[in-house]
């Protein structure tokens, strides 16, 4: 993630060096400096991916903290290049943020949500596919005159809290769902039968089942429900991004400025995303946002009683649970016969 972070950052050390640290107004065809500024916008994203994979191979722990202590003096000297002195705190915070993440775990998880998500990428296809109907009926609420004057008027901090508010209700219930499909398997603490099989040629298969199984701690049951639900909340993500990339691209097609104007009563066609300027309209971002948070709640609703989805994706994992549970168990028995 540093490396990543890094990566970014040196994108914009290269193009505030090109521009001089003005902006950049591409009217008719863009000079050979305006070109580069746009290919490196475009790579930027790959390119992150790309380098931050890279460094998560790396096996040393002397080469993973040289990558670290790099990627820090890369934003630090970001920092001082492009804003001075006064975001060095805020880069500062962003570092000790994905620090602390890391200590926890959290990315462990969604690393091996994400992976899940794309060893299933027909599921994804299908729940896209059922997510017709609230593409429909948004595409109402896409071609409506008074959503798109709100969304011109709201600002970014009202509609950061109504889509996290939106969020919050789906991810709540995916969670509530996701405990009770869970439950069973925290009732008995005995050793699970369907285990026993994918663990042969591991260290657990030579170790005894406990007798009677230990019970699980707090501590347990919820890393369960949030490996499971982690990874459900990734695979609607995924498919509320495509929805709102598909608004995205639909209003760069029609959107004109006398239409935007029409829509909007503005002519406003640029919005600023994370310190960059994008030639887009602010309303189109934050109405796509909308849209993909309707996207969102409407696919949490539906993959949690989908009994096609279930067994496609959500009855896999729970069995990858009854192998770790398992393994689980024979670890804490083992431990605690030898402490005996």
């Amino acid at each position: 993630m540093l490396a990543a972070y890094a990566t970014l950052q040196t994108c914009v050390i290269v193009v505030f060096s090109i521009v001089g640290g003005g902006d950049i107004q591409i009217t008719g065809d863009p000079t050979p400096a305006e070109w580069v500024v746009l290919v490196i916008i475009a790579l930027a994203l790959p390119l992150m991916a790309v380098v931050g994979w890279l460094v998560s191979r790396l096996h040393s722990t002397r080469t993973r903290t040289v990558a670290a202590g790099l990627s820090v003096a890369i934003v630090a000297c970001k920092a001082m290049i492009v804003t001075g002195v006064t975001e060095l705190l805020q880069e500062g915070i962003v570092i000790v943020a994905v620090l602390l993440l890391t200590g926890c775990g959290v990315g462990s998880v969604l690393a091996w949500a994400v992976r899940v998500t794309l060893e299933h990428v027909a599921t994804v296809g299908t729940l896209a596919i059922r997510a017709l109907p609230i593409v429909l009926l948004t595409a109402l609420v896409f071609f409506n005159t008074y959503v798109w004057l709100m969304a011109a008027t709201i600002n970014g901090e009202r509609l950061s809290l109504a889509i996290a508010f939106l969020l919050a209700i789906a991810g709540t219930f995916v969670v509530s769902k996701t405990v009770e499909r869970v439950r069973p398997l925290f009732k008995s603490t005995a050793t699970l039968p369907e285990g026993s099989d994918g663990l042969a040629d591991t260290p657990f298969a030579r170790m005894l089942d406990p007798s009677p199984g230990l019970p699980f701690k707090k501590a347990e049951r919820l890393n369960v429900v949030f490996l499971l639900a982690t990874s459900q909340l990734v695979e609607i993500v995924v498919v509320a991004l495509v929805g709102a990339t598909m608004y995205l691209i639909l209003g760069l097609i029609i959107l004109t400025p006398q239409l935007l104007n029409e829509w909007t009563h503005t002519y406003v066609s640029t919005a600023t995303v994370l310190g960059w300027t994008l030639p887009v309209p602010d309303s189109l971002i934050h109405m796509c946002l909308f849209l993909g948070a309707l996207t969102f709640m409407y696919i949490s609703a539906r993959a949690v009683d989908d009994a096609e989805y279930r067994g496609m994706f959500l009855d896999p994992l729970i069995a990858d649970l009854h192998i770790a549970l398992t393994a689980r168990n024979r670890y804490r028995g083992a431990v605690t016969t030898e402490s005996e």
